[in-house]
């Protein structure tokens, strides 16, 4: 659930001014929405424990039942397979794979693309065996979409992205989530999920939506086991 402004100061017992000067200044996580501030309060608590800010145990309570850790199916499922994504570097590849995210309106694509191929200057995404999972720095927090998805997408034509194993990348994941706790499930899910042998050779067939899906699942049903 997101809060205002005002809704952080009051359960803080502080002024709103001293709210949007952590936000301005302090790199306190909102959205800017409407012209008003919102905050996730998982978001917040992972900021004021940062700062040694003491909060209302209440708080906690509330933001925990917020949380809902999705299934891997589930995000891709949000997030969509993409099949023939196109593309001749990993610079026009990023940019079309971002066109094909759900962004808020508030969201610039171009900044998203910059701040990926920055990560990629840092250091190649790719995982191995035609596999990359671009990302920044950073989690991608998409605040007010509470929906956290993972966009598979097979590329048209496989992509060098300077992996260790010499391999062209020919499929990207790229995670976004609302908050950073459900970014590091996701991720840890998808890692997992990648060394499972069933779940990798759906991904070594032709691009099939719905066998992706359905692998993702399965590789879910037996983790209960």
């Amino acid at each position: 659930m997101l809060m205002k402004a005002s809704d952080v100061a009051a359960q803080l017992n502080e002024q709103e001014s001293t709210v949007l000067r952590w936000i301005k200044k302090e790199k306190l996580p909102a959205t800017l929405v409407k012209g008003s501030y919102q905050i996730n309060r998982v978001d917040l608590l992972e900021w004021a424990t940062e700062h040694g800010i003491k909060v209302p145990p209440e708080l906690y309570a509330s933001a925990q039942s917020d949380v809902h850790l999705p299934a891997l199916s589930e995000a891709i499922e949000a997030g969509g397979v993409h099949c023939g994504v196109q593309g001749d570097d990993t610079m026009s590849v990023l940019r079309n794979v971002v066109n094909l995210l759900k962004l808020p309106p508030q969201m610039d694509p171009e900044f998203l693309l910059q701040v990926l191929l920055a990560r990629e200057a840092l250091g190649t995404t790719a995982v191995g065996g035609g596999i990359a999972i671009p990302h920044v720095r950073n989690p991608i927090l998409l605040q007010n979409k509470p929906s956290p998805a993972i966009s598979v997408c097979f590329l048209e034509n496989p992509i060098d992205f300077g992996a260790l194993d010499g391999q062209p990348v020919r499929i990207l994941f790229l995670l976004t989530s609302p908050t950073v706790k459900v970014h590091l499930h996701l991720l840890s899910r998808l890692a997992y999920a990648l060394h499972d042998r069933e779940f990798r050779a759906a991904l070594t067939l032709a691009c099939d939506p719905a066998g992706i899906i359905e692998a993702a699942r399965r590789f879910e049903r037996d983790m209960r086991k």
